[in-house]
């Protein structure tokens, strides 16, 4: 087992944002979390990588604990990110922006070998810009390609994905999980926060349903679909008859 959450929760003052939610991941999964706008999501994930330590609960990555350590010790231990709004550094190249997660991954060797690790990963995510294009001069659809190149630099062990089919064509949407199966095929275990369910089908092995910071159903896709609860809560009366398809 990869990850392991056990009861993890997370308040904001009186505001509780994630109520005990626990997950165990096994290697080489994709594991999709869904669930209404501001049901805990990416706040679940925050608690889990580090930007900010769970109020109560425990986190294990690759058999430790791991709970409440800062980002840059997750990521040294092997967990990269994406976020649902990259936020480049937007003066400095394509190359020297995924150069900095290679920098900062668990087998970083300096610079150079760096700088070769994040030419790789733009190969592998298929960008095709020249690499010294500044970022500033990205469209959003290119920024999830960097965003994710980044990510996959640092050479993870776990990587955690925030919305990346968001605002993609049909076509693009084939493009990225297309990408996604190719990097959890190059061993690297997968959870991803997904709105469209055309990509949960697609890609995911396990789905986690979260509703206002609490699980409410976890399975399959197919089972989690076509789950009453799911439905009711999230996906809509109109959903159901396409729910298995």
């Amino acid at each position: 087992m990869i990850l392991d959450t056990k009861e993890v929760t997370k308040r904001f003052g009186g505001l509780t944002a994630v109520n005990q939610v626990s997950m165990q991941i096994e290697e080489g999964e994709i594991f999709g979390l869904i669930g209404p706008n501001g049901a805990g999501k990416t706040t679940f994930l925050n608690s889990i990588a580090g930007k900010f330590p769970p109020t109560s609960g425990k986190v294990f990555f690759l058999g430790e604990e791991t709970t409440g350590l800062p980002a840059e010790v997750m990521c040294k231990r092997g967990l990269a990110r994406t976020f649902q709004i990259p936020r480049p550094f937007p003066k400095m190249t394509v190359l020297e922006n995924v150069k900095v997660g290679a920098v900062f991954g668990p087998s970083a060797h300096g610079l150079k070998s760096a700088e070769l690790r994040a030419q790789e990963a733009l190969e592998f995510v298929e960008f095709n810009l020249p690499i010294d294009t500044p970022a500033s001069q990205l469209n959003a659809v290119q920024l999830k390609r960097i965003d994710l190149a980044r990510a996959i630099s640092c050479q993870p062990k776990l990587l955690l994905l925030d919305e990346l089919a968001s605002g993609l064509t049909p076509g693009e949407l084939d493009s990225m999980m297309a990408l996604i199966k190719r990097i959890r095929d190059d061993g690297v275990t997968i959870i991803a926060i997904e709105h469209i369910m055309r990509v949960i089908k697609g890609i995911c092995d396990e789905v986690m349903v979260i509703e206002y910071g609490t699980t409410i159903a976890e399975g399959t896709p197919d089972e989690v679909l076509n789950n009453p609860k799911v439905i009711e809560a999230y996906l809509g009366e109109e959903e159901v008859p396409n729910a298995g398809a």
